[in-house]
């Protein structure tokens, strides 16, 4: 079925095996690709499917992957892989108009939902999410600390970092970090970065 096509790019050959059993045993079809520029050549026009790419590939990264397939006319979902700390990286991927990012080594739950999100998406995201709203009202109830330690957060910065810029210890950025996870209600530090950049506040 073309709508639970998955195109799966890593230049990891253990990483690509175990995916693609993953999502082959779940019932997608998968196509593998190790590198960016495999996927480009290969790719019909129109696509269907969404692609799953690491971040980090030496040649073709997964923001530069991004970038071509958006200037080549696709308009296919796309889910970036990231390596721990590379927030920065995903919130540019987000920005360029990938639909989400999942932190390595991930649950393989978290990666089928991330999976079948993309595709029900069907797309790049859009700023109308529903829940978009919601969640800037929610930002709204922030103090102006829980707010400093967001912005921090969203911009990659670790809870070390946090606590030098702010001039507070780690041990308090933590206790403002899970209150504003709290009041936000996002499960996860990429959830939350997810609806900040949606929200235009990365």
């Amino acid at each position: 079925m073309a709508s639970n096509l998955v195109h799966v790019v890593d230049d990891d050959s253990a990483m690509r095996d175990s995916v693609a059993f993953l999502l082959d045993t779940t019932g997608f079809e998968v196509r593998l690709y190790e590198a960016g520029a495999q996927l480009l050549d290969r790719l019909a026009k129109p696509a269907t499917g969404c692609v799953l790419t690491d971040i980090r590939m030496p040649g073709i990264d997964g923001l530069e992957l991004l970038r071509r397939l958006r200037s080549a006319g696709h308009r296919l979902p796309v889910v970036m892989m990231t390596g721990h700390g590379d927030v920065p990286l995903a919130v540019e991927a987000m920005k360029l108009g990938a639909c989400d990012f999942i932190e390595k080594p991930f649950e393989d739950e978290a990666l089928l939902h991330a999976i079948r999100s993309a595709l029900e998406r069907g797309g790049p995201t859009e700023t109308a999410d529903p829940g978009l709203r919601e969640f800037v009202r929610r930002v709204g109830t922030l103090s102006e600390r829980e707010r400093q330690v967001l912005d921090q957060l969203v911009g990659g910065a670790t809870s070390k970092e946090i606590a030098r810029t702010l001039d507070i210890s780690p041990r308090t950025v933590e206790i403002y970090r899970a209150k504003l996870m709290a009041k936000t209600q996002a499960g996860s530090l990429q959830e939350l970065v997810r609806w900040a950049v949606l929200a235009g506040l990365a």
